[in-house]
């Protein structure tokens, strides 16, 4: 059995529907395996789980809200996301919950990927019209939630930490 585990940042739905009907349009695969997200941490940084979720346990940090930029490619242009345009308060909720973590902390930059390359292409017609669409300029996130996926299954919720409004 193969787990992996991680924390990630999920906007509320109402907000992510133009991004939702891209991911379901563009690359349905990885649509069906996850909502659209923001990873806080992967698995790596997680082997001190416990701590990492005592701190989370007693964060009193606020709602976050992240601004992004306009779609970008990656991965040789087959992959597409959107990157943040700052991520100041994203920094700050990692550093409190990696604290005293004894692996190195590898950096994160938050984005939220529309097209996965593992499960589909971008093309240059695809970039275009997304380019076009009104996507959300920022996005408001409201609790951490811990997720695993199983055997490169669905995505699931084990638990969640709510921010402080």
């Amino acid at each position: 059995m193969q787990q992996r585990i991680q924390l990630t940042l999920f906007a509320e739905p109402e907000e992510t529907l133009l991004i939702e009907k891209v991911r379901k349009a563009f690359n349905p695969v990885q649509f069906a395996l996850i909502r659209a997200h923001v990873t806080l941490c992967r698995e790596d940084m997680l082997l001190q789980k416990d701590m990492v979720l005592k701190h989370l346990s007693h964060t009193a940090h606020p709602f976050i809200t992240i601004r992004f930029g306009k779609p970008a490619r990656f991965a040789e242009g087959r992959g597409l996301f959107l990157p943040a345009t700052e991520d100041t308060q994203f920094q700050l909720l990692r550093s409190h919950i990696l604290q005293d973590i004894s692996c190195p902390v590898i950096a994160q930059e938050p984005h939220i990927t529309l097209i996965h390359p593992r499960n589909a292409t971008c093309t240059d017609a695809i970039f275009e019209e997304v380019c076009r669409m009104k996507l959300p300029e920022q996005l408001t996130f409201k609790r951490v939630s811990l997720i695993e996926q199983i055997n490169g299954k669905e995505w699931k919720p084990l638990r969640e930490f709510p921010l402080r409004g």
